[in-house]
């Protein structure tokens, strides 16, 4: 593991990295990120020192296909770290498909993983000490705004820790898919779906998310009983 008190974005720095020889296993860590990214090349940033960027680089072992669920993976070892590291109570902590962990409703963590050959970079930044006036965004949260307190190296170490499991596991199974439901807030909830956010013709889908398929795309039935997958798109929760 490297840690650094300030890069440009530890995903580009990993990536980099892995196209001259990096090995899987490598973590790169930074407390401040002057350049970090979320999906769809969006801006993810908070106030130095307030939150901890994490990177580590992956081989998986099954099919492109199924690389949808390695940010979903990393958004159970996100969930599950918290919990341990600061004693949150069952149900506080969530998953929103397909990238988000939330706390009290609220995004505590934004995770975004990248291709890079045959290897993969997970990379999720998780917000720790942030007060108000310090959130990217207004339905953001942090560990201190939520009344959870916990060091940067502690709940670091327990989501690596909790990490390596969930990777094993799907390196297995090629799924996470009952896991995965059972603490997601997008599964039951009605949603709309743009399937590209960068296009202003973008097609918008509404309906309500009735499950994740065998690649982790989300499933929305729309008014009709109709089902269609989706494997990309930015959600917004109806109700």
């Amino acid at each position: 593991m490297e840690w650094y008190e300030r890069t440009g974005s530890t995903n580009e720095d990993l990536a980099d990295r892995a196209r001259t020889g990096a090995r899987p296993g490598l973590v790169l860590v930074a407390e401040y990120q002057s350049v970090g990214r979320a999906r769809f090349d969006r801006r993810w940033q908070g106030a130095p020192g307030t939150s901890i960027a994490v990177s580590v680089l992956v081989a998986p072992r099954p099919e492109p296909a199924r690389w949808g669920w390695l940010s979903i993976l990393v958004g159970l070892a996100v969930r599950e770290g918290v919990e341990s590291c600061t004693g949150a109570a069952p149900g506080r902590v969530s998953l929103k498909w397909p990238n988000d962990v939330l706390l009290d409703g609220r995004k505590i963590c934004g995770i975004l993983c990248e291709r890079v050959g045959d290897l993969a970079v997970l990379g999720w930044g998780l917000n720790i000490s942030m007060d108000e006036d310090e959130l990217p965004v207004p339905t953001a949260t942090s560990l201190y705004l939520a009344g959870l307190p916990c060091g940067k190296d502690e709940v670091t170490a327990h989501v690596l820790t909790s990490l390596q499991r969930w990777f094993e596991q799907w390196q297995r199974t090629g799924q996470l898919r009952r896991e995965f439901m059972s603490v997601c807030a997008t599964i039951g909830s009605a949603v709309r779906l743009h399937q590209d956010v960068e296009s202003a013709t973008a097609a918008v889908v509404e309906g309500t998310a009735v499950g994740v398929d065998e690649t982790g795309a989300i499933l929305i039935e729309d008014a009709a009983g109709r089902r269609r997958a989706f494997g990309a798109g930015d959600v917004i929760h109806l109700r």
